[in-house]
């Protein structure tokens, strides 16, 4: 956003320096990018007058000029076609940086003669285009600085230019008048206020316009008029100027005066050649198969999604965006249809980015307009055409209604304080937000409809503290108990996700920080993808979905590692997945990611490539650092992006904590991976909370008595699992029961049948076991693995 000093004060009665103003602006959250004073770089050049210009003895085109300059007469070599004698000139000395031309001067020769610097044109010195001949000034006195005499008789022409960073929640920033809006409320001057008054239209517009019915939520309200019998040509050098300025270029008094009101008050226009539009205008969808010549010269095939201004022939304008060539303003316009809507800001933005079309209007109408400036900025507008074209206004056209914005916030004087930490009186509090346009109705704040980014009682303190300026914040030291142990400051999750992540971290993983947003078919491979999930305005299309899982991000990670010749990778990622986008539909996982080779921690070791077990390694090590319990069921209760017969689920009932194992095939494939890859992902806030809330450990509990091992082996089908087995081996005594593992699995037995051994280790608790105690624990184990799986005791 670029505006000059002399136009800002158009809306600012100030007294303030061109650095107080700057200084403000940064602070007020309207960052300075840079600021063009012409003034400075003009600062070297003085006024000379040419007493006498004879030709170049060697050349046609060159005059030997002798100049007075404030260190007496110079001899200057030029070859502007008006040197002669008695003008005078603005001066560049040897030694004078001229911009125009990127050249620090010094005395030389042409054609055998001493030139002592130059006299320069007005593209020399970036003051216009204009290069035919050097600079004629009708006034000013020898050694006169030329800056001072362009801020006497041309200020415009050193009237500094801003340019701002506008973010995105700031769309009232976007015009000159909001600008100054904020610096007032600063206490930098007073705004002027913009002084509208209804045109009386003098004949019914012959043009009418409607709204679709599929176009009602893109296009709330619509308001023109028909200005017949204008003359069109080059605007008032006043307003190219200002245009200039900005970086704009000049076309038509017509199409100035739109440019003017975008920047001027963030008001977009259009203005339609009404000879041109045949029939009515509706606004309406685009239909498949239909494109428009822009005012750029592109032609553009619409989107189905893309919202147009229609006449009878089709398409005229891509609404909020940019208008048509075919009904663009010419210099043999007489009659126009001027255009001031409202358009939704989500229906702009997507069909910008389908047609890849930047402009003016597209970027302030998909951060948000001022609904309620519609109606009066065509007002103003329709004034401004009648002073400098001429011609005669139709009764307003009007469809739809401006959208209701209305909604107020209660202030509480007492929250600058607790949320900011500043002591701002409460009445300086009231006069802030009425400084920037809020209306007071006792503690309740009325917002404006210029500023959709205020949309609760916090965004008012913000916008207290952003006037009041946060440079003012003074650090304060945290209050400090007078006795005992603080209260801990991280809740259980956030001690738990730290544990995780430096677990993760300690077992040799990198950790990788991806988006949130994925794409749909991502999205959907790993269970999510659904509308609930859908972000309506997305960065790109790569990120229209939030994300149901880690994994694919991580695995997009190592697919950009792999096509750049990294093939061992260890990565892992704690975050938010989700599975609706509403509150509580959020939960936070760790996940980790191992595709390639192990590498060994010492130099004599051997690599391999990495398996299903170094996945269920880290994920017991992550389990086991953030406190889950030590027994653990293992099922096969996968989710569809797992390798069916590689991976397991841990799990405490039907509560899943973790997944393990190789990644899918199919999964693989889609994201480019070479190679497997294994994975293992943690629910953290699946792990149950400690029964007592403590924050030291619980006591080591080691028994001296001596521990007993016994081995089983169970002949039982093929199709029964393993976890069967030791389930039922463990709950045959509880008690004495400490541990129960396999340590081997026989198949193709006959019948189809397989033989798993286990070890089951006894620890007695207040005695040492007898060998009959023993063996009646053994024969438990025997009953309880025959009843849960049907097999016998090999012999």
């Amino acid at each position: 956003m670029k505006f000059t000093l002399s136009w800002l004060k158009e809306h600012l009665d100030t007294t303030a320096t061109l650095d107080e103003i700057t200084e403000a602006l940064t602070d007020l959250g309207l960052e300075v990018e840079e600021v063009t004073d012409s003034a400075a770089k003009l600062a070297p050049f003085t006024i000379a007058k040419i007493l006498d210009a004879q030709p170049h003895p060697d050349a046609d085109r060159l005059r030997v000029c002798r100049v007075m300059t404030d260190e007496g007469e110079k001899q200057i070599v030029c070859g502007a076609p008006n040197a002669r004698t008695g003008i005078t000139v603005v001066l560049a000395k040897p030694g004078d940086y001229v911009p125009g031309i990127d050249t620090t001067l010094g005395v030389g020769k042409i054609r055998g003669i001493e030139s002592h610097g130059m006299m320069a044109s007005e593209r020399e010195l970036e003051l216009s285009d204009e290069h035919n001949g050097i600079i004629e000034l009708p006034s000013g006195e020898v050694g006169e600085r030329f800056v001072d005499w362009l801020a006497a008789n041309r200020p415009e022409s050193v009237d500094p230019v801003v340019e701002i960073k506008i973010t995105p929640n700031r769309p009232d920033a976007l015009g000159i008048h909001g600008i100054a809006r904020d610096l007032a409320a600063r206490g930098l001057g007073v705004l002027k206020p913009v002084k509208t008054a209804a045109i009386a239209g003098k004949f019914a517009s012959p043009i009418r316009v409607t709204i679709a019915e599929d176009a009602a939520k893109g296009a709330p309200y619509f308001a023109g008029r028909l200005i017949r019998g204008v003359k069109n040509g080059p605007s008032p050098d006043w307003l190219q100027k200002r245009l200039k300025a900005i970086g704009l270029r000049p076309i038509s008094t017509l199409v100035d005066i739109t440019n003017y009101f975008t920047f001027d008050l963030n008001r977009p226009l259009h203005v339609f050649d009404a000879d041109k539009v045949a029939g009515d205008l509706t606004v309406r969808m685009a239909r498949a198969g239909e494109e428009i010549l822009a005012l750029d010269g592109k032609t553009y095939q619409l989107p189905e999604t893309a919202m147009v201004i229609a006449d009878d022939k089709g398409p005229e304008s891509i609404a909020g965006i940019m208008g048509g060539e075919l009904s663009g303003c010419t210099e043999e316009t007489v009659n126009v249809f001027l255009e001031s809507a409202y358009w939704d800001p989500i229906t702009v933005a997507a069909a910008g980015r389908k047609l890849k079309v930047s402009s003016d209007a597209r970027y302030r109408f998909e951060r948000g307009a001022d609904p309620a400036f519609t109606l009066p900025g065509l007002e103003l507008a329709t004034q401004m055409v009648l002073d400098l074209c001429g011609g005669e206004p139709s009764e307003l056209v009007e469809a739809g209604a401006v959208p209701d914005t209305t909604r107020a916030y209660r202030l509480d004087t007492d929250r600058t304080k607790s949320l900011v930490g500043m002591e701002i009186s409460a009445e300086t509090q009231r006069a802030t937000l009425t400084a920037l346009g809020f209306v007071m109705q006792g503690d309740l704040a009325q917002v404006p409809s210029w500023r959709p980014d205020v949309q609760g009682e916090a965004d008012l303190v913000e916008e207290i503290a952003r006037i009041a300026s946060l440079t003012k914040l003074q650090g304060q030291p945290l209050p400090r108990p007078q006795a005992g142990v603080p209260k801990p400051v991280l809740t259980i999750q956030q001690v738990r996700e730290k544990a995780a992540r430096r677990t993760a971290a300690a077992l040799g993983y990198n950790e990788a920080v991806t988006y949130s947003f994925i794409d749909q078919k991502a999205a959907e491979a790993f269970g999510g993808g659904a509308e609930a999930t859908r972000v309506e305005n997305p960065i790109s299309s790569e990120m229209t979905h939030l994300r149901p899982d880690l994994l694919p991000g991580l695995l997009a990670a190592a697919a950009r590692n792999q096509a750049r010749g990294i093939a061992d990778l260890a990565l892992f990622e704690c975050g938010p997945v989700f599975s609706g986008g509403e509150p509580g539909e959020q939960a936070v996982q760790i996940a980790g990611l191992l595709v390639g080779a192990t590498s060994p921690r010492d130099p004599f070791g051997s690599r391999r490539p990495v398996d299903l077990y170094d996945a269920k390694a880290d994920a017991e090590a992550v389990l086991s650092a953030v406190g889950a319990p030590q027994k653990v069921q293992v099922n096969r209760k996968l989710d569809a992006w797992w390798h069916p017969g590689r991976s397991g689920v841990m799990a405490l009932g039907p509560n899943k904590l973790a997944t393990f194992g190789e990644v899918h095939p199919r999964i693989l494939k889609h994201f480019g991976i070479k190679g497997a890859a294994v994975a293992f992902t943690v629910n953290l806030q699946n792990v149950p909370l400690p029964k007592v809330k403590t924050p030291t450990r619980p006591a080591l509990e080691i028994s001296d008595l001596q521990a007993v091992e016994r081995d089983f082996a169970f002949v039982v089908d093929g199709q029964v699992e393993a976890l069967t087995l030791v389930n039922a081996a463990a709950g045959a005594d509880k008690a004495l029961i400490e541990k129960v593992s396999v340590f081997d699995q026989f198949t193709g037995m006959e019948g189809g049948k397989k033989s798993i051994a286990i070890t089951v280790r006894l620890q007695p608790k207040d005695k040492t076991l007898t060998d009959a105690e023993i063996e009646a624990v053994g024969a438990k184990i025997v009953e309880k693995v025959t009843k849960a799986t049907g097999g016998t005791l090999r012999s």
